[in-house]
């Protein structure tokens, strides 16, 4: 394996190589093997960009400009629960903004970083497509909560802060 590879993920690195050989020999599968490195390290470092690149025999600058033109892919890890806080039109002039900055005072992190523990990450969004619901925050991929104030960031958060 190269010498680009994280200490401690020996494990994961032989995971996402069985993947890669199984369709390796297949056309386009840079987006796939992203996808499954994403899935396995929680989002693609250098090292495991440079890695796939290795792997598949691509350019890493080839692997970086999929990796950052699409925004599925990640370069920085994220916590447990990604708490995603619609910044668009309706959301903000309802004041998403205040729930934006609640939420960084609560979790003592800047966006797209994670908690010290690993359990929570930031983002922000343009659009969660409710806008009716201003301002929308959305945690994981399927909890939805509307009509969000500063004062219900700690109600939501200690939700999950029990999982």
């Amino acid at each position: 394996m190269p010498s680009t590879k994280c200490e401690g993920h020996e494990m994961l690195y032989a995971e996402l190589d069985k993947y890669i050989n199984s369709v390796k020999d297949q056309p386009g599968v840079l987006i796939n093997v992203l996808h499954r490195a994403q899935e396995l390290f929680g989002y693609l470092s250098e090292e495991t960009q440079q890695y796939v690149a290795e792997k598949l025999n691509l350019p890493l600058s080839q692997v970086y400009g999929v990796v950052t033109f699409y925004n599925f892919f990640s370069t920085k890890p994220k916590g447990k629960h990604q708490v995603k806080v619609c910044l668009g039109t309706a959301c903000y002039v309802k004041g998403a903004d205040r729930v934006l900055e609640r939420l960084k005072e609560e979790l003592g992190v800047e966006l797209d970083e994670p908690t010290k523990d690993g359990n929570f990450s930031i983002h922000a969004v343009r659009c969660l497509g409710a806008c009716s619901m201003a301002p929308v925050v959305l945690v994981g991929e399927r909890d939805f909560y509307g009509k969000v104030t500063p004062d219900e960031v700690s109600k939501i958060i200690n939700k999950y802060k029990e999982e």
